[in-house]
């Protein structure tokens, strides 16, 4: 299984394209025809193969639309997502409205998460990565939990 992993450091050009790091094309181009969904979520943008969309899509499509807590979710998760495709030189663009959310200007950084790839403005990604190190180091439960 192919999955995403590392932290790339890379830029936002005045068009509003980001370049895939090589490893991250590879997998797009040989597994998902290099088609992508990019969405905004906790300050950040996530980046799902479209496979793996699909597969919330399914999930999103069984739940009851009358929960209004489920639909803020949609509303915010799901209709913030875009269509995306690797061009030729291994770029995305990012549509306006997610950089805006997202705050990406000039420095950015892509997370490989396993199934699927976080892009953070790069200050606000080493003060959060900052923050989550000094908590893991004071309490390790999920480590243990996933026997490590």
């Amino acid at each position: 299984m192919s999955v995403f992993r590392g932290q790339y450091h890379h830029g936002i050009d005045e068009k509003g394209r980001i370049i895939f790091p090589s490893r991250f094309r590879e997998i797009f181009a040989e597994h998902y025809e290099n088609k992508m969904v990019i969405t905004n979520w906790d300050g950040y943008l996530i980046v799902f193969p479209y496979a793996e969309w699909f597969l919330i899509e399914q999930e999103v499509s069984k739940r009851r639309i009358l929960d209004k807590k489920f639909r803020d979710f949609q509303r915010f998760f799901m209709s913030g997502a875009v269509d995306c495709t690797l061009d030729g030189q291994g770029r995305v663009l990012i549509p306006p409205s997610l950089r805006e959310y997202a705050q990406l200007e000039k420095e950015i950084v892509l997370a490989g998460m396993l199934k699927n790839i976080e892009i953070w403005p790069r200050e606000k990604f080493e003060l959060r990565n900052r923050e989550a190190g000094e908590k893991i180091d004071k309490d390790n439960e999920i480590a243990d939990s996933l026997g490590i």
